[in-house]
């Protein structure tokens, strides 16, 4: 593809619209994910006990959860639609790849919901109680599932690993489907963002629950009580577990995508024995001048702590943005070539491929294997080739640097507070007499969303200006399309999306002021 002939505007344009639907996306998907877990579980508690209040209560939840699935599987099509209008060269480069799990997440996962949803609905009193308590296990299962083929198919374009290059039909073909599904950093994503999820169905169900005690509902009481209970039990142990996970993924992230990691540090100089910045001035609305090296100033930092964190080594080595830009010798020796190198093969390699296919029309056999070599021996740094200027490998540290302190500094609150609330259970204090705790568990649902969408942006962004890690990059993902005509669906979407909201909002707001004592009269 020929980068001379993209319309700019349509590349901003469409990563403005895939940004928009994905955010829109995940303001449902993870609350499906963490209701769905917290429900099953007080389902099980009304299977074990014969008590209709815990029947009540489950039937409350799932009420809520079922309006933001609703929603989830609406935006969640259309982002799929994207691939195919906005971003056909990809698909086309790597669609035999990444088009496996999402078919696998259509066709089984979805099926999965589709199917048990039904009768969990509209199966109480008309199934029995155990078959009942399995269709929603296996409802929050199916939604699981969903996410672990999209996480898969996301992961593989950080790091795509089992494939080859087929120069004959232009494609990335798959040649280890395990390599791709059970690969490290897709185990590691699907780990870290599902209990991130968690994290926010529990939150909501706490923040929810305070609501109610808040008001002084005496019908919602021990409702919220309870419930407030197995949402702080779910979130500890969720924050937790997102914190190990978090760790690991960076372990993954310092292995394969160096230049994520040093832009999430705002690490401009690397070496041995780094350390972990807690917080500094990276100017929020420009990019800083990495080129000088240095730090950024009023610098707070834990000694050994990036070093640790990147090679479980207190003397480890970390390559910041001008290592990687002009080159570095790893620990083992191994000579990372500079980025102007590496864009230097990336052209090589894509001359070579188009004079291996021309060689190959013409019948030149000993000439098209010669290309064929020089294209195999360059192809690593293929995608390198569309790159003009080697500071387009940067990404926009100034993101990356504070979407992941927010997100690890909130992640750290969440653990606190739930702590102290299970302290305070513990303790068999009056909690609904403490309502600082209440006001707080309640401002904690939307700073639960801000916590994951931090998580998003440093994912999507820090591997810019990459689709797919090292071998794509976004400006040749493009499809042949002008940016008139995406803008124009851009603002579409914004106005459906947001409406799609509102009205979400609105029913699931009814809902919870409604409380779950209207729903005897269903019984």
């Amino acid at each position: 593809m020929n980068l001379l002939s993209v319309d700019l505007g349509a590349v901003d344009w469409a990563r403005a619209q895939f940004a928009l639907t994905a955010i829109y996306h995940w303001l449902f998907v993870p609350l499906t994910l963490g209701l769905g877990v917290i429900m099953s579980i007080m389902e099980s508690i009304y299977y074990k006990t014969g008590k209709e209040f815990w029947k009540t209560t489950t039937r409350f939840w799932q009420r809520l959860f079922g309006i933001n699935f609703a929603m989830g599987v609406a935006t969640g099509i259309i982002l799929e639609f994207e691939f195919g209008t906005n971003w056909s060269n990809y698909s086309w480069f790597v669609g035999d790849i990444f088009g496996a799990p999402l078919a696998i997440e259509g066709i089984v996962a979805f099926f999965l919901e589709s199917t048990f949803v039904a009768v969990m609905y509209f199966g109480w009193n008309k199934v029995s109680k155990g078959f009942h308590l399995t269709s929603t296990w296996l409802t929050t299962l199916g939604a699981t599932i969903s996410a672990w083929w999209i996480l898969v198919a996301n992961a593989w374009m950080q790091y795509p690993v089992g494939c080859e290059f087929n120069p004959d039909t232009m494609r990335n073909e798959m040649t280890s489907f395990s390599d791709v599904a059970l690969s490290p950093f897709a185990i590691d994503k699907f780990c870290h963002t599902v209990l991130s999820a968690w994290v926010i169905g529990a939150v909501f169900v706490v923040g929810v629950s305070a609501w109610y005690l808040l008001k002084k509902r005496e019908a919602e009481k021990q409702m919220a009580l309870k419930s407030m209970k197995i949402g702080a039990i779910v979130g500890l142990a969720a924050t937790v577990l997102t914190a190990v996970t978090g760790d690991e993924s960076a372990y993954k992230i310092a292995e394969v995508q160096p230049m994520k990691l040093a832009a999430m540090e705002a690490l401009y100089d690397g070496g041995e024995k780094q350390s972990l910045t807690v917080v500094s001035w990276v100017n929020p609305f420009k990019q800083p001048d990495y080129e000088k090296g240095g730090e950024a100033p009023l610098r707070i930092a834990l000694p050994h702590g990036l070093s640790i964190l990147a090679t479980r080594s207190l003397d480890g080595y970390v390559p910041g943005v001008n290592d990687i830009l002009n080159g570095y010798t790893k620990p083992d020796g191994t000579v990372e070539p500079s980025a102007d190198e590496k864009i230097e093969r990336g052209k090589k390699a894509i001359s070579a491929l188009a004079a291996y296919r021309k060689a190959k029309e013409n019948g030149e056999t000993a000439e098209a294997e010669s290309q064929l070599k020089i294209l195999r021996e360059n192809f690593k740094y293929f995608g390198y080739g569309y790159i003009k200027d080697k500071s387009e490998l940067v990404p926009y540290i100034p993101v990356n640097f504070w979407a992941f302190r927010i997100m690890v500094g909130l992640g750290s609150f969440f653990i606190l507070y739930f702590m102290v609330l299970l302290f305070m259970y513990w303790k068999k204090k009056d909690i609904p007499s403490k309502r600082w705790l209440l006001h707080l568990g309640f401002w904690l649902i939307p700073l639960s969303y801000i916590c994951s969408e931090c998580g998003w942006l440093v994912a999507e962004f820090g591997r810019q200006p990459w689709t797919i890690q090292d071998m794509l990059p976004v400006g040749a993902s493009i499809s042949d399309i002008g940016s008139g005509g995406v803008a124009t669906t851009f603002f579409i979407f914004l106005i459906l999306f947001t409406t799609m909201l509102i009205v979400e909002l609105r029913i699931m707001i009814q809902q919870i002021k409604r409380g779950p004592g209207w729903m005897k009269n269903e019984e």
